[in-house]
C-alpha cells in the first residue's frame, strides 16, 4: 500500500484510510464493482451479512487475500452465541477464514443485546478470525457502555457522515476514546454533488464533486467509504487521493454542516 492512506488503529494495525462500499450491489454487480475498485487502486472493501452480496464480494477479490476485507453482524443475529453463528456463515460466504474488521452493524438498544454481541467480537478478535474488531452507528453512550463493560476500546466506528452531517461532536467523542470514525455515505447519497461550493471547488481543481468531498473527508482525518458501480465512478472517487484543498476550500465545506441533514435511520429508533 505504499503512497495510500492508512490510519492506525487503537490495536496498532493499519487500516486504508480511503475504502469501496457495496451497499445495496446484489451478488453480480458487487462481484464486477470490486474487481474493478482493486483494479484502480481501492485496499479497503466493505460489505455486510444484510447486503446479501457477501458471495459476490468474496468473488470479486478472488485471490487478493491482503485487501482489507470489513463485514458486519446484522440485528436479527445479535447476542452472544448467535454472533459466532452469524459469523462463521459470512466467512464462509465472502471464502475466507478471517476479516480484518467485524462490525457491529447498529447498537438495537432496544434489543438490549449489544454488549453480549460485542464480547463474543472480542472472543472472534482473540482467536485470529477478526483481525480488528469495531461497531457501526453507536452513539457515545452505547460506546461508553461497551467499553465500561467489557474495557475493549472499538477500533472504529462507522457512522452516517456527509457534508450536511458532520457528526462533530461524536468525532470529538471518538477522538478522545481513539476510535477511527469511518464514514458511509461520505456523498450524502449524491446530495452533496450537487451543492454550489463542492462544484465550484470541483471548476477550480478540475476534479470531480465526489472528489473533492471525499478529499475533504480525508483531510479531516476521516475514513470514507463510498459506493459506485461504473468504473468511471470509481475512477472519480479514487481521484480524492491526488486532490489536496486549501483552507479556504476546506472552510467552504464545513460551512454546509445542517442540524437537520441526517439521511439514513436514527440509531436511537432503528432496528
Amino acid at each position: 500500500m505504499t503512497d495510500y492512506p492508512t490510519l492506525t488503529l487503537n490495536d496498532d494495525r493499519q487500516i486504508p484510510q480511503l475504502g469501496f462500499g457495496t451497499f445495496k450491489m446484489d451478488g453480480d454487480t458487487a462481484t464486477q464493482a470490486v474487481k474493478t475498485a482493486v483494479d484502480v487502486g481501492y485496499w479497503l472493501i466493505d460489505t455486510a451479512a444484510v447486503y446479501e452480496n457477501e458471495e459476490g464480494v468474496g468473488k470479486g477479490l478472488g485471490d487478493w487475500s491482503d485487501i482489507f476485507l470489513q463485514t458486519k453482524i446484522w440485528n436479527d443475529r445479535q447476542g452472544y452465541d448467535e454472533t459466532f453463528a452469524a459469523f462463521d456463515e459470512s466467512i464462509e460466504r465472502l471464502g475466507r477464514d478471517h476479516v480484518d474488521m467485524l462490525l457491529i452493524h447498529w447498537p438495537c438498544p432496544d434489543q438490549g443485546k449489544f454488549v453480549e454481541t460485542w464480547k463474543a467480537l472480542i472472543k472472534l478478535r482473540d482467536e485470529g478470525r477478526a483481525k480488528s474488531i469495531g461497531v457501526s452507528n453507536f452513539r457515545e453512550d452505547d460506546l461508553k457502555r461497551i467499553v465500561d463493560e467489557t474495557g475493549v476500546v472499538p477500533a472504529l466506528n462507522q457512522i452516517e457522515l456527509h457534508p450536511a452531517f458532520q457528526q462533530r461532536e461524536l468525532r470529538r467523542v471518538h477522538d478522545d476514546m481513539g476510535i477511527v470514525t469511518q464514514c458511509w455515505s461520505p456523498l450524502g447519497q449524491g446530495d452533496g454533488l450537487h451543492r454550489s461550493p463542492i462544484r465550484k471547488i470541483a471548476e477550480e481543481t478540475g476534479k470531480s464533486a465526489s472528489a473533492v468531498i471525499l478529499a475533504w473527508h480525508l483531510q479531516h482525518g476521516l475514513a470514507p467509504i463510498p459506493k459506485a458501480s461504473s468504473r468511471d465512478h470509481i475512477e472519480a472517487n479514487f481521484a480524492c487521493l491526488q486532490l489536496t484543498l486549501s483552507d479556504d476550500q476546506m472552510a467552504a465545506v464545513d460551512a454546509l454542516d445542517s442540524e437537520g441533514g441526517r439521511m439514513g435511520p436514527d440509531p436511537s429508533e432503528f432496528c
